[in-house]
């Protein structure tokens, strides 16, 4: 099958750096099953791995349009090539734009002095500065151990609003889904996330907020889409409510992304759309990063090889364990008295597994802890 033509140069940089990582050994994916998951041939993959030998991204493109190397020049250029960098760049730094011409070519000056030609052309707001300085995060070892997701908060077009959905590999902040929505419902992130699953496989987990469509009850935070993520595989987690640092790494993404993107106005969700894939392609491929040594995400992150099951696997438990089956209000019954344990799992089932304190059982749904039954209380029927 062809290239998607809606972000075709995008497709063949992630595909590329993708692969590289399958050359290289590092991956735990086959470069035939990399090929199934972009739908495109082994012979159309080998074909722009070897157009990209430059190291290049415009050898991606069909023919560049503008040379990629910068050669030793005077300053009145070399301040040229940073404002170009910035022009295309409207908030990016010195460090960055640094890290942009330093790939072009040698004799780049330092960040403080492209920073300091920035201010002599006007390109920077002063009150602007004291909000970049770097600190460090706490972060996951390998790609996939954990995926941040969660909605940008929402904005008018001129044709309705838009619902940004996106979602951030914890370890190399590697892009994963940044879809234009037109709701918030469970259907919508289902299926954007599908199609990611099918791209990049399986996270080990997922940490979201608790609003919905992640969760409602901070004592009962499950819904119907996390049950479908725990049917695949996904351990969940929420986070802290009133808390959003907990997501720090996308909180951050969602910073960048209005200061890069949503500064001007769009006139509806496939304009968005279109602004969003250009991008992502930058923000993972191009834009330095300054948690990853100023290095790009794409460097960082390799798929997953927990592959996406096109057919949910069945619900199974160990022999010796209380299996039950949830009523459709989402309660269960046990020992005279029905527990609720929420209705995304109504017509499922969960197993009871006791505590090291009697009367006190844990409640299961596949890997993941959803409740915990106090027995010893005089009501246990709400």
């Amino acid at each position: 099958m062809p290239w998607r033509e809606v972000s075709i140069v995008s497709e063949r940089l992630e595909f590329v750096n993708l692969a590289r990582q399958i050359q290289s050994g590092s991956a735990t994916i086959s470069m035939r099953e990399l090929c199934e998951r972009f739908q495109i041939s082994r012979k159309t993959a080998y074909k722009w791995l070897q157009r990209s030998m430059s190291g290049l991204p415009a050898d991606l493109q069909d023919r560049s349009r503008r040379p990629h190397r910068m050669p030793r020049q005077s300053s009145p250029q070399t301040e040229a090539a940073i404002l170009e960098v910035r022009d295309k760049h409207p908030a990016w730094g010195g460090r960055k734009i640094r890290a942009i011409l330093m790939r072009r070519g040698s004799g780049v000056p330092s960040a403080s002095t492209i920073t300091r030609v920035l201010e002599r052309h006007g390109k920077l707001d002063p009150e602007q500065s004291p909000k970049h300085s770097a600190w460090q995060r706490f972060e996951y070892q390998q790609p996939n151990d954990l995926w941040q997701m969660d909605f940008k908060g929402d904005f008018e077009t001129s044709r309705g609003r838009c619902y940004p959905l996106t979602a951030l590999d914890d370890h190399s902040r590697y892009s994963l889904v940044l879809q234009a929505c037109g709701d918030q419902r469970t259907g919508t992130v289902q299926e954007a996330l599908t199609t990611a699953f099918r791209k990049y496989g399986l996270p080990l987990r997922i940490l979201t907020d608790n609003g919905s469509p992640w969760g409602c009850d901070p004592e009962r935070p499950w819904t119907v889409l996390a049950a479908w993520l725990i049917r695949l595989g996904i351990k969940i987690a929420h986070g802290r409510p009133y808390h959003p640092q907990t997501q720090g790494k996308e909180e951050r993404f969602h910073r960048t992304l209005q200061a890069e993107v949503l500064r001007r106005p769009m006139q509806d969700r496939d304009e968005c759309q279109r602004c969003f894939d250009r991008w992502r392609e930058v923000y993972n491929h191009e834009r330095p990063h300054q948690a990853l040594s100023m290095d790009v995400p794409a460097s960082r992150y390799q798929p997953s090889a927990r592959a996406y099951p096109e057919t949910l696997p069945p619900i199974e438990y160990a022999p010796d364990q209380i299996v039950k089956q949830v009523y459709p209000d989402g309660r269960i019954s046990i020992e005279g008295k029905t527990i609720r344990v929420g209705r995304a799992f109504a017509g499922l089932l969960v197993s009871l597994r006791p505590t090291k304190t009697d009367g006190v059982i844990d409640v299961y749904f596949c890997h993941q802890h959803v409740y915990t039954i106090d027995l010893r209380e005089d009501d246990g029927s709400n």
